[in-house]
Formats: C-alpha cells, sequence, structure tokens
C-alpha cells in the first residue's frame, strides 16, 4: 500500500503523517508518527486507529481516558515492541552507539508489515496496536518503563526480538528474560532461530532453555503470516514454534520495509534499508542465507521499489543499504535499476545505495553501468579468499580468480567504490600464507576496502551442519559466533594464534603505504580520494581503535554500567565512570589523530597533479584475462589447476568463434 506523507506541525516540533492512498479511498486512516505528547494533541483526530512509536505513547492512553474521549477509552491496546537486539563485547558490555551505521531490514520489514495491518484494521475496531520498536545498536532499552507499561495494560501484548543472528542470541535471551518474568509474552525470530530450526534434527540448548522461559520462536519470513501470529498473541494463545521455512512467500506486491524518520536518523547520514529480493543460487558452505531464505530467486517488483524510494525521500532519506544477499542474482534487476534511473534522471529524486554482489556479476551484460546510473556508490563483493583450494573448501566455485582484476577494474571506471569480505582460518591457511596473500591483493588487485572475517560454523550452515553431525566440538557460547572469534580448533593454529592473526591481518593490508595507493588510485580513475578516506577511517579506524568488526560499529560507544551481561560484574560508579572517561579518551583521542594525518596525505595527493593519471600494475587494463602473469596464478597448485582450466575454456570459445565466423558472414 502506497503512502502519501506529509508534515504537520506542533508547539512541540513537527510530525509525520502517513496517509494509505492506494485501495483505501472513503475509508482513509490517518496515523500519526510521533512523540507521546504529539499523539496526545492529536489524539481526537485518530479516530478508531492509533500507532505511536515511543514508550510514553502508552502512558498517553490513560491520560485521554481519563479525559473522558468518547469510544477511544473502550478499545482495548495491544503493545507491540519490535526489538533487534545487540550483542556483548569482550567485556560483557552491550555494543552500543550514538550512532550506528548498519539500519536493521528485519526492523524495518517487521515495522511496515505492522503499518499495514494498522491501516487495514486487521482485528477489528476493538484492538489498538501501540507499535514501539527499537535497534539496540543506536539505543538503550528502557526496561523499567516498557515494564511499567506493560503492567499498567495487564500485560496485554508482545515483546518480539526480532533479526536475531547467532551472536545476538545470548544478549536476545537476557532481554526475554527481563519481560518473561514479569509476565510478558515474548516471540524471537531471526536467522538463529530459522538457521537451527532447517539444518538441525533437534533443538540445540539454548533454543531449549529459551522454550523453557516460555519464548515463543518465529522461524521463516513474516509476509502473509504476521497477521495470524498477531491475531494468536492477542488471544492469548501463542505456540511454542512457528515454522513456515517451507512455504516462503512471494514477494513482489508486499508490503515493502518501513522505519520513520525518528528511527533513522540514529543511523549515520540518516540511512534507510530495504531488500529488493530473497534467495541466492550458489552453495557456499559457509553461508546461512540459502538454508533460510532458499536458492531460488523472489524479488520485489519495480513498483514495490519505487514506493520505497517515494515514501523515503518524502522524510528526507536518500542512502540505502539493499540488504539482498547478491543483488546480481536478483532475475529483476533490471527492471529495478531501469527504474531507479527513471526516478533519478527524470524527477531528480537523489538516491545512492550500496549492494551486495557476486564476484562475476560483472560479466552479466549492462549490470555495473546500470547500477552507476541507478546511484550505487558502492558495492560489497564476495571475494572470500585468493587461494582457490580455500574457495573450493568453501564451495566457492563461482570465484575464478582470473576474473578478479578485470571485476575490480569495471566497477572502479564505472565510480563505484569496492568493499571486499575475506575469510581467514581456512585448513589450509597460516600466518606466513596470510601475510603473502596480503602483499599478493595490494599488488595486483584494484580493490578499496578490505573487510576479515574468521570462517565460523554458524548455525543454519552446512558447515555447523557438518561438524555437529561429525561431533567435532565447537564453542557452545554463541556470543563468539560474531566472525571475529575462533569457534572450533583449527589444523594448523591454536586459537589463540588465530586470533592474534586475526587482528594483525587488518594491519598487513591497512598499512600508511597502502592507504595512500588507494587513494591514487582513485584520483587516476575519477573518483574523489575522500571516499577512500572516510572508508578507511570508518573500517580499519573501526578494528584498530574499537576492536570491533564495521559491520557492527557506529559513532561514538556507548556503554551501560548496569546493562552487562550475567556472569560479569557490575562496577561500582566510582570505578565505572572515570575508567569510561579514560578508555573514551584513548580511543577517540588516536583515532582523531589518525583520522587527521590521512585527511593530510587525501589533500597532498588531491594537489598533485601527477595522481589524476595514475596507474600501477593492478589498475593496468585487463587485455588477456587467463595469460596474465599474475603471482596470484602462481600461488600453489590448486591455483595453476584452475588458472590452466580458465586457459583451456578461452581457448575453446576462441576455437568456437573461429568456426562460427565465416558461416555467420556467408548468411
Amino acid at each position: 500500500m502506497a503512502s502519501k506523507m506529509t508534515e504537520w506541525s506542533s508547539k512541540r516540533g513537527p510530525i509525520t503523517k502517513i496517509m494509505p492512498s492506494d485501495g483505501c479511498k472513503g475509508n482513509t486512516v490517518p496515523l500519526v508518527v510521533g512523540r507521546w505528547y504529539d499523539f496526545l494533541e492529536f489524539g481526537c483526530y485518530l479516530g478508531n486507529v492509533g500507532l505511536v512509536l515511543s514508550p510514553g505513547a502508552y502512558e498517553s492512553g490513560k491520560r485521554r481516558r481519563s479525559r473522558g474521549m468518547g469510544n477511544i477509552s473502550a478499545r482495548r491496546k495491544f503493545l507491540l515492541v519490535l526489538i533487534k537486539p545487540s550483542h556483548y563485547d569482550d567485556d560483557g558490555y552491550v555494543i552500543q552507539w550514538w550512532k550506528a551505521w548498519i539500519p536493521s531490514n528485519s526492523l524495518a520489514a517487521l515495522y511496515g508489515l505492522t503499518l499495514d495491518l494498522i491501516e487495514r484494521k486487521a482485528f477489528g475496531d476493538e484492538i489498538e496496536i501501540v507499535l514501539d520498536a527499537y535497534d539496540e545498536m543506536n539505543v538503550l532499552i528502557p526496561f523499567r518503563k516498557l515494564l511499567r507499561l506493560f503492567r499498567n495494560n495487564d500485560n496485554f501484548g508482545l515483546v518480539c526480538l526480532t533479526g536475531v543472528q547467532s551472536n545476538q542470541f545470548p544478549r536476545a535471551m537476557e532481554i526475554a528474560r527481563q519481560f518473561r518474568e514479569a509476565g510478558v509474552p515474548v516471540a524471537v525470530g531471526g536467522f538463529h532461530v530459522s538457521g537451527c530450526l532447517s539444518m538441525l534434527d533437534e533443538l540445540p540448548p539454548d533454543l531449549k532453555q529459551a522454550q523453557e522461559m516460555g519464548v515463543s520462536f518465529f522461524a521463516g519470513e513474516a509476509e502473509e503470516r504476521l497477521e495470524d501470529f498477531l491475531r494468536d498473541a492477542i488471544a492469548g494463545r501463542l505456540k511454542p514454534i512457528y515454522n513456515y521455512l517451507n512455504d516462503l512467500p512471494g514477494l513482489e506486491g508486499q508490503v515493502v520495509p518501513f522505519l520513520p524518520e525518528r528511527l533513522l536518523r540514529r543511523y549515520d547520514g540518516v540511512m534507510s534499508s530495504f531488500d529488493a529480493g530473497r534467495g541466492c543460487p550458489f552453495q557456499c558452505s559457509f553461508c546461512t542465507i540459502i538454508n533460510v531464505q532458499g536458492r531460488k530467486s523472489r524479488y520485489r517488483s519495480a513498483d514495490d521499489i519505487e514506493r520505497i524510494i517515494r515514501a523515503n525521500a518524502a522524510q528526507g532519506t536518500t542512502k540505502y543499504f539493499i540488504t539482498d544477499d547478491n543483488f546480481a542474482r536478483n532475475k529483476n534487476w533490471e527492471a529495478l535499476f531501469d527504474r531507479m534511473i527513471k526516478l533519478r534522471e527524470e524527477e531528480g529524486i537523489a538516491i545512492r545505495f550500496l549492494i551486495q554482489v557476486d564476484a562475476l556479476c560483472h560479466k552479466i551484460p549492462r549490470f555495473v553501468e546500470k547500477a552507476a546510473r541507478a546511484g550505487c556508490r558502492q558495492a560489497f563483493i564476495g571475494l572470500e579468499n585468493i587461494d582457490p583450494e580455500n574457495l573450493l573448501a568453501a564451495k566457492k566455485k563461482q570465484n575464478r580468480i582470473t576474473e578478479y582484476r578485470r571485476m575490480f577494474q569495471d566497477w572502479r571506471a564505472a565510480g563505484i567504490t569496492t568493499y571486499a569480505g575475506y575469510i581467514i582460518g581456512f585448513p589450509g591457511d597460516t600466518p606466513e600464507s596470510l601475510a603473502r596473500h596480503m602483499e599478493i591483493i595490494k599488488r595486483e588487485l584494484p580493490l578499496d576496502i578490505l573487510e576479515f572475517t574468521i570462517l565460523t560454523p554458524l548455525p543454519g550452515s552446512e558447515d555447523h551442519k557438518v561438524l555437529h553431525e561429525r561431533g567435532v566440538p565447537m564453542d557452545a557460547d554463541m556470543n563468539r559466533y560474531d566472525l571475529e572469534h575462533p569457534t572450533t580448533d583449527h589444523p594448523l593454529m591454536s586459537r589463540e594464534t588465530l586470533q592474534e592473526l586475526y587482528r594483525r591481518i587488518w594491519d598487513l593490508y591497512y598499512t600508511d603505504e597502502h592507504v595512500e595507493t588507494l587513494m591514487r588510485r582513485a584520483m587516476g580513475f575519477g573518483i574523489k580520494p575522500v571516499r577512500v578516506w572516510q572508508n578507511v577511517v570508518e573500517a580499519y579506524g573501526m578494528m584498530r581503535f574499537e576492536v570491533l568488526h564495521p559491520q557492527q560499529g557506529g559513532f561514538f560507544r556507548r556503554k551501560a554500567r548496569t546493562q552487562r551481561r550475567p556472569g560479569y560484574p557490575i562496577e561500582s560508579p566510582v570505578i565505572f565512570y572515570p575508567k569510561r572517561v579514560w578508555q573514551t579518551l584513548a580511543t577517540y583521542i588516536p583515532w582523531g589523530l589518525y583520522a587527521w594525518k590521512l585527511n593530510r596525505l587525501r589533500k597532498r595527493i588531491q594537489k598533485d597533479e601527477t595522481a589524476r593519471t595514475y596507474r600501477d600494475f593492478a589498475t593496468m587494463p585487463v587485455e588477456d584475462a587467463e595469460h596474465e602473469a599474475l603471482e596470484m596464478f602462481e600461488f600453489n597448485d590448486a591455483a595453476k589447476s584452475m588458472v590452466a582450466k580458465a586457459r583451456a575454456e578461452a581457448a575453446a570459445r576462441a576455437a568456437h568463434k573461429a568456426r562460427t565466423a565465416p558461416a555467420s558472414a556467408a548468411e
């Protein structure tokens, strides 16, 4: 359902009104999104439907009843609280920021679906859904206030823990415990629950403990399911498990993800997110996506994407993270790009986005070119490794090292900066081999930002299932399954060695000399080096100074003294706050100085006229990819074998072309 977004103003500031405009006609119902006093001020205008997004709004219901607002007071409020849990750091503190970098699409999807239910009055005139949403990455959960609101409402409501990954499950269960002890119903969904139910024959211990606590599980996707699920919650008959993994919905024409500006402004640059499609055809053994969302491409229509962009543009949002695990394998990619190009070039709607793609998408005709025209500024590419032996071990057969250089050059020529994921901890990895990897990459591949992870058997992946069935010991603490900690033994390195190597490999890539090279390469392709500067300061800076992966990063770390993981002591304020001040200064002063140093380097390079024509080995045009003299091609026997196969295939294509050319000319 498309929505018209307009702004009201009140003496306490602007609020947003969402007006359903498709299919409602004479039954248009305005929904107010704002703070509780805005809701109170316009309470009479809402009629039979109310939507509020902050805890104080719950209290406004009592105030309205006391003021005798007719039939509004007769309706029963169902409190629905959506929470995206965070994750504990190594000291047991919840990872939280003033502004997080990556928005939660799971939260946006459930939020949008709930808006639709409210607009349609899916539960009749007797039930008023009162909606609230939190991403714990950028806000402290007000437990006392929420518990009081539920208590005053006879616990009539539900807490939904959304998009919970394996490393977030311990934190999710601590959140659930606080609500369950007060008698508040709780449900949890996300990749940990869905992955375990998809790949394991029985529930693992942590899910059994959650069930003993009275937590319900939701496995699968909420489209076409949320209404029935919430109907059970309203009736007080939640089932232990809702499993829809074998019945995945189509996405075309479905309700689209949406978060109001009030929540989006807590992310870097007021960024929103949406999925244009789900499912991936590849079979990477470390991946959970294919076992939860399937391998069949399911996609939204161009009309769906236009509705998302217009709704967000109306509240000033122009930046997006398109969360498809592999946008290039979305079968509707060209129609989606074409619509976005039209919105940008014909209507002047600002659109900038980051997509995730595979290492062969540059071979799809027009893909990279249209991505750039549609507004793509950054592409995250699953490089994973340059050693074919490791790629084959992970069933990453689609990655061909003979295509890497051309692929990165094509993205760079389109003015798009590249992120690449790199996995360490494969069985044959050693500190020496990985150090050699970094030198080869810096010299031969023109990529920009490299992000590292440790090979992790995530619940829901084939790797986890195989190790589980073989009885191989794996770490029982799900908090460590964040791709930053070893969770099982390595055949050649101790866990301590692998952990130290993970910290060191970032330094091996992001040397000052190579950062200068990255900026010069950007200048040589007409890309502003400030983009490299910002990406390096954020991605490498997060790991170097906060010792956290940038994908769970943000601006200015917050630590709540009392919200520490069970088993860790709650420190005295006299100890905690002085120490926290020192930690903050010790982190952000060096980080700021590093940013200042790189900025001076950036300015110097921009003033250097020779930088505009900079070329090195990595950026030299690829003429004959299979026959280049690269160290990457001679790395080991697996590399030599892959290159020999690629050369044979290239020779066969050339021979076929030569045979068919005379026949084509004769016609």
